[in-house]
């Protein structure tokens, strides 16, 4: 019995220490997973702040089908960079309808972003790949998601937003086998 105690225990020490070495070196893998969005606006006017809520809902709306199905941050990548000029696009005709002179400006760099909580999510400080939409100047502050693995959806106006993850759908389809 007792050896049975002490093999279970050493199991459990190995485990762990092997978990917790994973998971450090995880860290900085981790920042490499995600693909995330910055929607800067133009100043901290509180016009140019509203506007920014406005681009966001059309946006997210407009990138929400273009990476639902990408399987890979790879893949979403590559369908993000294909459709950078129609973001602008969609960017800058919510700016006019709004009566914003200034246009949107897309991109797709590396930057490094401090560590966010985001629902039941925190992505650790570091250097992400981001899809940075700036807003005329895009000097005042900004909104930010991730687009890959899809962590957000706009809801349509008037409703709550809805926090989805697309590891946690994969873990579930994993489990339901």
């Amino acid at each position: 019995m007792k050896k049975v105690c002490i093999i279970f225990l050493l199991s459990i020490i190995i485990s762990l220490t092997v978990f917790c070495g994973t998971a450090q070196n995880g860290v900085a893998r981790e920042c490499g997973a995600y693909l995330r969005i910055h929607i800067r606006a133009d100043s901290n006017d509180s016009a140019a702040q509203a506007v920014k809520y406005a681009v966001r809902d059309e946006v997210v709306a407009y990138l929400t089908p273009v990476v639902a199905a990408c399987e890979s941050k790879t893949k979403a990548l590559q369908a993000v960079d294909g459709v950078l000029a129609e973001i602008e696009r969609v960017a800058t005709a919510t700016l006019q309808t709004k009566g914003f002179p200034y246009a949107a400006k897309a991109e797709l760099c590396s930057e490094y972003f401090p560590t966010r909580v985001y629902g039941e999510y925190t992505l650790p400080a570091g250097e992400y790949t981001a899809l940075i939409l700036r807003l005329g100047r895009g000097e005042g502050d900004n909104w930010w998601c991730v687009v890959y693995p899809p962590l957000c959806f706009a809801a349509p106006t008037g409703e709550n937003v809805i926090y989805k993850s697309k590891i946690q759908e994969i873990i579930q389809k994993f489990y339901e086998k």
